[in-house]
């Protein structure tokens, strides 16, 4: 099951005793935040770490025509989950 914001907003409102109107403005800004320090690594503690990664150019087949093709390099968004996250969900 995938939660929307409004999900989201709703449990932690319901978790805290947060307004969910207050709960909203900060899942915002943690979006915000996270949008604007990508580039130097954006943690979130006990969930993971968003970051940019460069992607070498390489070679790439069309798996329906088997012609292979260039992709160029370029730069990426990555999710690395943190092992306090991947411990408490795979247990």
């Amino acid at each position: 099951m995938s939660f929307t914001k409004t999900q989201i907003a709703d449990e932690i409102a319901a978790k805290t005793g947060v307004t969910k109107t207050v709960v909203e403005q900060m899942l915002e800004c943690l979006a915000q935040l996270a949008y604007e320090h990508a580039q130097d690594e954006f943690i979130v503690p006990g969930i993971g770490k968003l970051l940019v990664v460069n992607r070498a150019a390489r070679t790439a087949r069309n798996p329906k025509t088997g012609e292979t093709l260039q992709v160029p390099a370029k730069r990426a968004l990555k999710f690395r989950i943190a092992k306090a996250a991947k411990d408490a969900i795979l247990k």
